[in-house]
């Protein structure tokens, strides 16, 4: 069996990376030459597209429609070799306003190079990662990803490899589709799309084609209670035959509690919830926190009872491109894309520190009855922690407007094939507060004039206060923020002289980009209490390179290939401190490859390359700014305690977090290497496996939240203090600073195997594939060689790097029938450290769960009636299992389960129809 080119998640020929901007890649550009020769992911110089040196897997229109995928990052996260991504669902709480990414074999997302029909587009944020929302999903043809490391072509973020997203092109006729699920539970979850696609002009006949294709798509919200294994932080469990409780209920709680503090040296802060002394007991949605000490008797609210684990959204995407054939030789081309994603996230109600003055009416009814006389007259500060319920939850819409525009041309001079292209794309984000947030100063003036009561439960304020609270919620916009990436490009190919095995090829290229970064904020701590304003950016840094790229047929059973790239990047121009910041940067990378193939059944194929990575612009530019909250609460660390403890918060507390940049950042270097071979003896079976190895030097990271508490000594430099805007009061904080974090070392092996069988009834065909992570090492932060890893353990990282995760596909093809069966397996792992009571002792006992491993079922049938009308129908999680029991404190506000390891809508019924004309 000759290996070809093969329709699926395969490897695809040369697969090396071609600069940023190389025309439509993939299979798209034609040669008009006897043989067909394409632009496959990863190469600049067009050939005959059989199984090539590196690793590339590709995803035809079929098997996008054979997964059931509702978005691009459905389609993108669900593959065995995508680990370490952003999921929309930590939207909630969040700025990231439903970013969705893709991660190539648990490198990380800033790593991973996303392109759209060969080009790139404008990342959100200041760094290299892509909204994959931005992609049009309507208009997707085919997907390439080229599994191994592309900077010696592409650029600098393409160490973990290449996402080439090609788009349809040359359409004749259309097409309508509509899609409608849900889960088998209720409606929230539901969610639905409609697309329509039409082409006219035949390219060859016509000289001209222009088609245009659009797509609505709407989600609605899961709610924390639509789901039982989510639905409470205050969460009763088994774990080795003993009966547990883990509290993640929060100290800001409804009724308030009280903190209080004294003037007489070394006396210890009390706290206590003025509804329980009385009653004595929590009010409704309140726990008595299982963290409480002697001193310290909070009672605390179970926020998840309030939150959405999915948020909503609505998205509209477009994506038109207009060719005309010049001549023979010279085709012109304008394409232009288009998304706006419109998502809402819902989380907890916010919290309040009031501050509350001694003899006043409050104090004296709620905090005095509860005080001995010497604390009484000993008072420093009091200070309510409250849960603002009667505003309602904290709702935030986020409206991402992703834009695409793209002139170019592409054709043949001479000996010389060549593409070039003029690309202005932008990401531009609305972030509103629609709910739950309070007006300053509508809130101090109902303190001041005692209007409001921060110790009445839920819905108890007077009628004339709730027309005062439903007055006094915010709407509008707090920041906008946009990046636009303005670029030329250019390359071009040709043979060169014949060697034994075929005419050796030579690609030039080179590109020229600018990334433009603003944050414009439209509200400050004036406009909302306790609202810490965004900060205002306005940054700018130009890149460009060039490339070369040699192929070379020594013989008729091996091929070598190499290339080199040389990148220089700009200092940050920061345009409101007026100044540059950071230094310009230059590398050269290179890579080289061979392809040997001694018979027409098996293949053997390596490459070698290096990488470069230049820091963000934040990671540079960046000031220290408010940034939230820590994802756990902790008790205040002892050597700050002794600097100042008034700066300590009261009991078990999250810390206020703020982050920042650094202009001594250095550029981020790797080397990386591939060894693989496919066999195929028959036509009816196949067997592939590369092995990956990639090692990064100077990684830009951060010192995890974990790994700071538990050593505040070390890490002294990494807390500051920060001003409650809400009291004015002083507290210690956790500062997230970029640092260049030392090494990391990542390994693995992607296999498939493939097996096809010509029963009477049809054609079966099973795909098994995965990917085996060998290695995910990094050094300890804050050490220079001091090797710790996540694999299958939750590591300090806050993430989790999974040994095996696999996919089994099973087709069955029966004329106008098929039905497809997929499994889904991703391998269990010791949980997060948590500290949880046991039942029967009583006692908080700190230990690491077993999470198990998460095996799914899918099944689509589809019918195509006849040539124009076809229809799907699927039900993804069969068995509706739900997600694995996680006690893990970070990534999103969801508790009871990981929302980045396992899908929170359970067993999921939909339908498909499309028609053709």
């Amino acid at each position: 069996m000759v290996l070809k080119e093969k329709i699926g998640v395969r490897s695809v020929r040369w697969a090396f990376a071609v600069m940023a901007g190389a025309a439509t890649l993939g299979g798209n550009a034609v040669a008009q030459e006897q043989i067909q020769k394409v632009e496959i992911t990863g190469s600049a110089i067009k050939r005959i597209a059989v199984e090539g040196a590196l690793p590339v897997q590709r995803l035809s229109q079929e098997q996008i429609a054979k997964s059931g995928a509702a978005t691009v990052a459905d389609l993108i996260q669900a593959l065995p070799s995508m680990q370490g991504f952003t999921i929309d669902a930590i939207a909630a709480g969040t700025n990231s306003g439903g970013r969705v990414s893709a991660s190539i074999h648990d490198i990380g997302e800033s790593y991973t190079l996303v392109l759209l029909n060969g080009r790139r587009i404008a990342p959100q944020g200041s760094g290299s990662a892509i909204n994959l929302n931005a992609i049009p999903m309507g208009a997707v043809e085919r997907v390439e990803i080229l599994t191994d490391g592309a900077s010696a072509l592409y650029g600098s973020d393409a160490i973990a490899g290449v996402i080439n997203f090609i788009l349809k092109k040359n359409l004749k006729g259309g097409s309508i589709e509509a899609t409608y699920s849900q889960p088998g539970d209720s409606s929230p979850g539901s969610q639905s799309n409609v697309s329509a696609t039409y082409g006219f002009g035949d390219l060859e006949k016509d000289r001209f084609n222009v088609m245009a294709s659009f797509r609505h798509d709407e989600r609605k919200q899961v709610k924390a209670l639509d789901r039982d294994f989510a639905n409470t932080a205050y969460v009763k469990f088994a774990n080795n035959g003993q009966n547990y409780i883990y509290d993640r209920t929060s100290p800001a709680a409804i009724p308030a509690n009280v903190s209080a503090t004294f003037n007489a040296a070394g006396s210890q802060p009390i706290g206590f919830n003025p509804y329980q002394k009385k009653n004595g007991t929590c009010a409704p949605m309140n726990q008595l926190a299982l963290s409480n000490t002697a001193l310290v008797q909070n009672c605390g609210f179970d926020f998840v009872q309030t939150i959405e684990i999915v948020p909503e959204n609505k998205r509209d995407s477009f994506f038109g491109k207009a060719t005309f054939k010049a001549t023979d030789d010279l085709t012109l081309f304008a394409e232009a894309a288009y998304s706006r994603l419109d998502l809402t996230a819902r989380i907890a109600p916010n919290t309040a520190s009031v501050s509350i003055a001694k003899n006043s009416p409050l104090y004296n009814s709620y905090v005095k009855p509860y005080l001995t006389a010497a604390q009484d007259a000993d008072v420093k500060a009091v200070t309510a922690s409250y849960r603002t319920y009667d505003w309602g939850t904290r709702d935030s819409q986020t409206i991402t407007d992703s834009k695409n525009l793209v002139l170019g041309a592409e054709g043949e001079f001479g000996a010389w094939t060549f593409g070039s292209g003029l690309t202005w794309s932008q990401n531009a984000i609305d972030e509103r507060y629609v709910g739950g947030y309070v007006k300053n100063t509508e809130f101090r003036d109902m303190l001041a004039k005692n209007l409001f009561n921060p110790f009445l439960g839920i819905g108890e304020q007077t009628d004339s206060t709730k027309q005062l609270i439903a007055n006094s919620v915010y709407k509008g916009s707090i920041r906008d923020a946009s990046t636009t990436l303005k670029g030329i490009d250019a390359r071009a190919s040709r043979e060169l002289f014949a060697l034994p095995g075929g005419p050796s090829a030579i690609a030039l290229g080179g590109d020229y980009r600018t990334y433009h970064y603003v944050q414009t904020p439209h509200a400050t701590s004036s406009d909302i209490f306790g609202f810490s304003a965004s900060p205002a950016y306005d940054l700018e840094r130009a890149n460009y390179g060039v490339f070369a790229e040699l192929s070379a047929p020594v013989h008729k059973t091996v091929e070598l290939s190499a290339a080199a790239r040389y990148d220089t990047f700009d200092a940050v121009k920061n345009a409101i401190a007026k100044r540059d910041m950071g230094s310009k940067e230059s590398s050269s990378t290179y890579k080289v490859s061979a392809r040997w193939q001694p018979t027409q059944t098996f293949l053997a194929r390596g490459s070698y390359g290096t990488g470069f990575k230049a820091p963000s612009m934040l990671d540079i530019g960046q000031p220290l700014v408010s940034a939230g909250f820590t994802s756990s609460s902790w008790d205040c660390p002892a050597n700050l305690k002794a600097e100042n403890a008034d700066y300590c918060q009261v009991g078990k507390r999250q810390y206020n977090v703020v982050s920042g940049g650094n202009e001594n950042l250095k550029p981020e270097k790797s080397k990386q290497f591939t060894v693989g071979f496919r066999f195929e003896p028959t036509s009816s079976f196949s067997v592939q496996a590369d092995l990956w190895d990639v090692k990064i030097r100077d990684a830009v990271s951060s010192v995890s939240e974990a790994q700071i508490f538990a050593d505040p000594v070390k890490f002294r430099n990494l807390f500051t203090t920060f001003v409650d805007p809400g009291n004015n009061q002083t507290y210690w904080a956790k500062k997230t600073l970029s640092i260049n974090i030392g090494q990391t070392h990542n390994q693995g092996i992607d296999w498939e195997t493939t097996y096809r069988h010509r029963f009477a009834i049809g054609n079966l065909t099973t795909v098994l594939n995965g990917t085996y992570l060998i290695k995910s090492d990094y050094t300890r932060p804050g050490t220079d060689n001091d090797w710790v890893n996540s694999m299958n353990f939750f590591g300090i990282n806050d993430a989790v790097s999974f040994r095996h995760i696999i996919r089994l596909a099973t087709t069955l093809d029966t004329g106008a029938f098929s039905n497809t069966l997929t499994a889904n397996y991703r391998n269990g792992y010791t949980d997060a450290e948590a500290e949880s009571r046991n039942v029967a002792t009583n006692k908080l006992e700190k230990f690491r769960m077993e999470v198990p491993s998460h095996l799914t079922f899918d099944w689509q049938g589809k019918w195509q009636v006849n040539k124009q009308i076809g229809l799907r129908a699927g039900i993804k999680n069969i068995a509706d299992r739900n997600p694995p029991f996680s006690l893990r404190a970070s990534s999103g506000h969801q508790v009871g389960f990981d929302p980045r390891y396992a899908d929170p809508l359970g067993r999921t019924f939909y339908m498909t129809g499309n028609y053709s004309f």
